[in-house]
């Protein structure tokens, strides 16, 4: 098998599964990204690591589960002796930039303590997760942080180029709106999502990550890279630039998935996060009426971009030795369950698109299939050193290389559960709880039956998902289900017992020790 020359690892924010049309969507059509499910193979059973987006995208881009690498939330750095995918891809020549949002942070003390600063090569790779920063943008800009931060923002400069002036035109024309008397409407508010962005379309966001993306390839010429074009947007702030922020009205949206039974009796962390304001606002009426057509619009969006750039790819021919792979960070409740925002492990958070192209012919065999295998985003680490000939890491990585799935071949020992997990200390739900921050973890393991949730020091919760496929029934307290919640704590346990963290040394140099003290003459034992 030929390797793969280049991969476009294409990554919207807060994007949920269910929201496009080769996903299931009746109203919300797609035809790009369902263009490159036709062309490739979509996973129907895709999951992250996390439903947040720094751990999430940190798993991504290490192939480990989230407190194995450490960085557990948004701004818990990434440990500086993690390896990333451009540690892995380095070896064959690939050069692995970003356009777009990582969300990650620098191991300041750890570098501080080798002596690394960003101002040198290694120093900014690492201070960069690996990625060569050539276009990092997070998508979080309110003025005081970007004061913070010294003001620097490239894509400001360049929307100051094109005529929106200010010290923050991202804030204030970007994600803002105008209006009725020429006053600026902040995006920030949910009530101003159905309004247009005060930018025109081609500058917003989307357009220019798309523009920044294709600059960067077309720049590579004939050397090999990775390109992470990683979409800030469906991400709040929920507003969009016209025409798409009206293109959606409440007959196109799916319907609400939430139940009474659900406020009931709620599991206690359940119910801290349901009482958090970001859910409270999402079931009040009117605003979820008001958010999803910002939201609908934004993912349109997206799949208009991705268009231009797939038929330039395929213009150049460069298509023809590019590997494309399509996801999501994480969903959206956007009201569902009566939440907004994601973090806990329901269906529309946890899970998430994922399609990948393939140009080689030894992947003709699954071209516009689905397949129903269980897969977690730390697979593609592993799939991307098994498709680029980069050598292997199985004594570090935890992923499985989905290359066998895309050749159409089903090994028998495929995983029969995926995982997650939450660190939820950051949360207004654990000052409602009252529990110390040590103690706000939470882990899901989920079959194709069943979904098993622990949180330390409470009662677990217990979805059956043949039965109860909205997840409106918690089965996690009823004493007739103690049998099948003995089993998943197993599984559970199991899972978290496997995760990986002898990282410095392979399992063939493990195996290569045996006997090793015999030969130095350091005898234990011997009679």
């Amino acid at each position: 098998m030929t390797r793969i020359r280049n991969i476009l690892f294409v990554m919207s924010d807060q994007l949920r599964w269910d929201h496009l049309s080769c996903y299931g969507h009746p109203h919300l059509h797609t035809p790009n990204i369902d263009r490159l499910a036709a062309r490739g193979i979509r996973f129907d059973r895709a999951y992250v690591q996390s439903p947040v987006c720094g751990p999430s995208r940190a798993s991504c881009y290490t192939g480990r589960t989230v407190f194995s690498h450490g960085a557990t939330w948004n701004r818990v750095p990434l440990p500086i002796g993690e390896m990333t995918l451009g540690d892995y891809l380095k070896p064959v020549g690939i050069r692995t930039a970003v356009v777009g949002k990582t969300h990650f942070t620098p191991d300041s003390d750890g570098m501080a303590r080798m002596g690394l600063n960003t101002e040198t090569e290694i120093g900014l790779l690492i201070g960069q997760g690996g990625f060569d920063p050539y276009e990092r943008d997070d998508g979080l800009s309110p003025t005081p942080l970007l004061r913070r931060k010294g003001g620097v923002l490239r894509y400001n400069d360049w929307l100051r180029e094109h005529g929106y002036a200010g010290e923050n035109p991202w804030n204030d024309f970007a994600n803002s709106a105008l209006g009725p008397n020429g006053e600026v409407l902040s995006g920030w508010e949910l009530r101003h999502s159905n309004l247009p962005a005060r930018v025109a379309e081609e500058h917003s966001e989307t357009a220019y990550m798309t523009m920044r993306a294709r600059e960067f390839i077309d720049s590579m010429g004939d050397e090999p890279w990775l390109c992470h074009l990683s979409y800030i947007k469906p991400h709040w702030p929920y507003i969009a630039p016209a025409p798409y922020h009206d293109m959606y009205g409440p007959e196109t949206f799916l319907p609400v998935e939430r139940d009474p039974r659900e406020r009931a009796d709620p599991h206690p962390v359940y119910g801290a996060f349901m009482g958090m304001q970001v859910s409270e606002t999402f079931s009040a009426p009117g605003v979820r009426e008001t958010v999803m057509p910002a939201y609908m619009g934004l993912t349109k969006q997206i799949d208009d971009h991705l268009g231009r750039l797939f038929d330039w790819l395929a213009d150049t021919g460069k298509d023809r030795e590019t590997m494309i792979v399509f996801t999501s960070d994480h969903g959206d409740y956007l009201g569902d369950h009566w939440m907004g925002e994601k973090e806990l492990f329901h269906e529309v958070s946890v899970r998430v698109p994922l399609i990948i192209y393939d140009p080689r012919p030894e992947a003709d065999a699954t071209r516009g299939s689905v397949t129903d295998a269980l897969v977690e985003a730390i697979d593609l680490v592993p799939t991307f050193i098994e498709a680029t000939g980069a050598p292997p890491a199985n004594h570090r990585l935890e992923g499985r290389s989905l290359m066998p799935l895309i050749n159409g071949q089903a090994p028998d020992d495929w995983r029969d559960a995926v995982f997650s997990e939450i660190d939820y200390a950051f949360y207004a739900a654990r000052d409602t709880l009252g529990i110390d921050v040590s103690e706000a973890r939470g882990y899901m393991i989920r079959t194709r039956d069943w979904k098993y949730i622990h949180f330390r020091n409470y009662p677990p919760q217990l979805f059956d998902l043949n039965e109860d496929p909205q997840e409106f029934i918690d089965l996690g307290r009823n004493p007739e289900f103690a049998g099948i919640r003995q089993d998943m704590h197993a599984r559970l346990f199991d899972r978290l017992s496997g995760r990986k963290n002898r990282i410095t040394m392979t399992d063939a140099v493990v195996e290569g020790m045996r006997g090793d003290e015999d030969k130095a003459g350091i005898v234990i034992g011997k009679w």
